[in-house]
């Protein structure tokens, strides 16, 4: 029998937030978007891939696809369910759960960033592992190279598939 840990001096757990990593083909290899968080916002100068809350009554996919187009402007191609990833916020004492997505865009449109972003480019996945500020981010960003690193989710396409 599975038992739920006694986590007595945490006061919620939320499914709140997903991640999408969006990348693009090219002749190289994947490339990720990663942008980095403008003055006056959480976190001012830390690298991140797009990120953010699941409304009330949203599910994780729409929350992904409409962030994706919030933050940079792209409207997605192709979405890939990747990893569950938990954290916790000592502040609020609360343990939140990131849904993360892998994600392909029309390589054609330019990025437009958000007031929250100041600056994004297409890294490399080694440069990016470099540059992204969460560990957690990094670790995610190697699931979704494993999966979706040659451009697609090969054999797994048809579970891992959402879009």
């Amino acid at each position: 029998m599975l038992r739920w840990p006694d986590w007595s001096n945490v006061t919620d757990i939320h499914v709140g937030v997903v991640d999408v990593f969006l990348l693009r083909m090219f002749a190289d290899g994947p490339r990720v978007l990663v942008m980095r968080r403008g003055s006056g916002t959480r976190c001012t100068g830390a690298w991140e891939v797009v990120h953010g809350r699941i409304d009330s009554g949203e599910a994780p996919e729409d929350a992904a696809v409409r962030e994706v187009r919030e933050e940079t402007g792209l409207e997605l191609d192709r979405l890939y369910n990747v990893i569950c990833q938990p954290f916790y916020l000592h502040r609020r004492r609360i343990v939140y759960l990131a849904i993360v997505f892998g994600a392909f865009d029309d390589a054609k449109r330019p990025v437009v960033l958000s007031p929250e972003h100041d600056a994004a480019e297409w890294l490399s996945v080694d440069s990016a592992m470099e540059r992204l500020s969460w560990p957690r981010s990094r670790s995610a960003l190697r699931d979704a190279i494993s999966l979706l690193g040659t451009g697609n989710a090969g054999p797994v396409e048809d579970v891992l598939r959402v879009r």
